[in-house]
């Protein structure tokens, strides 16, 4: 018996059943690089532009600082009673309006992320407001409101309140120009986090501050903390809405941004570089904690997503 070991012929009926299929190839890759001259020239622009508006700037601030001496900047900042006096307010004015803030963020985020309710799309637009508000506006709203002849002076002069020219009126004009900063960034976190896990161990008969406490928190942190950096930031360096409602009054309602500019037209530009090379390294510790959290924010986020998925 013979035993042939070629495969058959193919027939037409093979082919066309079977087709032959060509080899895939590879495909082409469009240029991802830009030429040269576009990459450097953009490159160089940039950078010319930072070295102009921020580096010279902030070595500028540091150096008029500076200029008289190393004694002679400390004794600006502490020796000068209208100075330390501002530095102090500031320092209490901006924590006021952070944790006012805080509360009030996490509040509006957590009904926005978790309920849908009529008009909450308003409820983000009111959020957003303070963005496109200028803040010299804003203080003179507050003054139409609290002051002596507006809508609420009376009331509060009778009762013995005073928010014009005095802290509580910092606080409120501080709290209003910041108020976006913390929901805004706590809304997408939360939105993208989800409420599973907060369902589950409500399930589990988890009383509401257990589900806070070791599950949300756990969850925002990096988001709540960053956008508590900015908000501290902004509060740190408002000048608009705060200057019209403080009244300028030196040792009373002077912040530090509010000292920089009243230093320098008394003509005492060592003090005022002094205040505003403080100003400036607290915003240089701001950004370098910003950058930080911002790389964990993007991180959780993104690790939220992909659970989501």
């Amino acid at each position: 018996m013979r035993i042939d070991l070629d495969p058959p012929p193919a027939t037409s009926d093979d082919v066309h059943h079977h087709p032959v299929v060509p080899p895939p190839q590879a495909p082409v890759a469009p240029s991802r690089r830009d030429p040269w001259w576009v990459r450097w020239g953009l490159t160089t622009l940039a950078l010319l532009v930072l070295t102009v508006l921020v580096i010279i700037p902030v070595i500028s601030v540091f150096y008029n600082a500076l200029a008289a001496g190393v004694h002679r900047y400390f004794a600006n900042l502490f020796l000068d009673p209208d100075t330390r006096h501002s530095i102090l307010l500031t320092l209490a004015v901006a924590p006021t309006a952070v944790l006012c803030n805080l509360i009030f963020g996490v509040s509006a985020a957590w009904a926005i992320a978790r309920f849908r309710f009529p008009f909450r799309t308003t409820l983000i637009t009111f959020i957003d407001m303070p963005f496109s508000i200028s803040p010299v506006v804003a203080g003179l709203l507050f003054v139409l409101i609290f002051g002596q002849q507006g809508y609420l002076g009376p009331w509060l002069k009778e009762h013995g309140i005073s928010i014009l020219f005095s802290p509580p009126g910092l606080v409120i004009a501080t709290t209003f120009v910041t108020l976006p900063f913390v929901a805004r960034e706590l809304i997408p976190v939360m939105e993208a986090i989800g409420p599973d896990e907060e369902l589950a161990a409500i399930s589990l008969g988890a009383r509401a501050w257990q589900v806070w406490w070791k599950i949300t928190l756990p969850n925002i942190r990096w988001g709540l903390l960053y956008g508590v950096i900015l908000c501290n930031a902004r509060a740190m360096g408002e000048f608009g809405a705060v200057s019209v409602i403080s009244g300028h009054i030196s040792g009373q309602t002077d912040t530090m941004p509010l000292r920089v500019e009243k230093a320098f037209q008394e003509f005492n530009l060592s003090g005022s570089f002094a205040v505003a090379s403080v100003l400036t390294m607290l915003a240089v510790a701001t950004l370098l904690l910003k950058v930080t959290i911002e790389r964990k924010a993007r991180k959780q986020l993104a690790e939220a997503r992909d659970s989501v998925k």
